[in-house]
């Protein structure tokens, strides 16, 4: 009981300091203000950090990982994207069912720094400099994206999943809630930081993306009307419009793909990487493109 008063008490500070910057009308003031407690809300999300690294090693686990998720993700995660994503063992062939946490057990490992939307049911941080906060000190969370892309990738390469055929799309969008994220936001996680190991899984799960279900998912929410064919895209193809560079020459070298091949719509590798500013991408594809 005197955790949860705890809590209450930090989050009612934070709240009427945020209440007397509005009450403000000219904006410099509202700015002299929000410089005056700057310095109280970064110790206060020091000291709640610390307690969330204080709690017993799972509950630490499960609370640092839903932070990592909520303030780097792409975009909001619902409920069931969110305990999905955190019940995936980095290389596993599948999801545990039992290893999916509720939600309500994950909010309070968070320590009141993480509420799920009223209307939305997305999962949010209490307020936007919590956000800033988690973003400015990386040592909180090592190697985010990185591990977010071996996330994605794991689930990618469940067995479950390679199972599906593109062509029956969307049969597993209720089944398998992380699929969708897992599918369009792989590749930028891994842009932003690549390692050796979302490395492997990637090159595991291109291998047989001709007929995964992400090439659908992918295909979906981001390839626009310049990309549109009557054949779903090729893993070298969708790498080029990534701008994963050191991806694309693995791929270059596996001796499978062409770098001057073209798509269903006669489209090279050149012209996707170029489309999207691909610039790392464009070089590697012109030293390439006699092999």
């Amino acid at each position: 009981m005197s955790s949860q008063i705890s809590i209450i008490s930090r989050f009612l500070l934070v709240s009427l300091n945020i209440g007397v910057i509005l009450q403000e009308t000219a904006l410099h003031r509202r700015s002299e203000k929000t410089g005056a407690m700057t310095v109280s809300l970064t110790d206060l999300y020091d000291v709640i950090i610390g307690e969330i690294k204080a709690q017993q090693e799972d509950k630490a686990r499960l609370g640092m990982a839903a932070l990592m998720w909520v303030s780097h993700s792409e975009h909001p995660l619902n409920v069931d994207e969110i305990c999905h994503a955190l019940a995936v063992e980095i290389g596993s062939a599948g999801i545990k069912t039992d290893n999916v946490p509720s939600i309500w057990p994950m909010l309070y490992c968070c320590q009141g720094l993480v509420t799920v939307g009223e209307e939305s049911s997305t999962i949010q941080l209490i307020h936007f400099t919590l956000k800033e906060y988690l973003c400015d000190n990386a040592h909180l969370f090592s190697r985010a994206h990185s591990k977010m892309a071996e996330t994605c990738l794991t689930c990618l390469n469940f067995q479950t999943i390679k199972s599906f055929n593109a062509r029956n799309f969307p049969i597993t969008r209720g089944m398998l809630p992380f699929l969708e994220y897992s599918s369009s936001y792989w590749g930028i996680h891994m842009r932003i930081e690549l390692s050796d190991r979302p490395r492997s899984l990637a090159l595991d799960f291109l291998r047989g993306y001709h007929n995964h279900i992400s090439a659908k998912y992918l295909e979906e929410s981001t390839f626009d009307r310049f990309f549109y064919s009557p054949m779903l895209p090729s893993a070298i193809h969708c790498v080029s419009y990534l701008g994963i560079s050191q991806v694309v020459i693995d791929l270059i070298r596996d001796k499978v793909w062409d770098v001057n091949q073209r798509d269903g719509a006669g489209l090279t590798l050149l012209m996707w990487a170029a489309r999207y500013g691909r610039d790392e991408v464009v070089k590697v594809l012109l030293q390439h493109r006699h092999i």
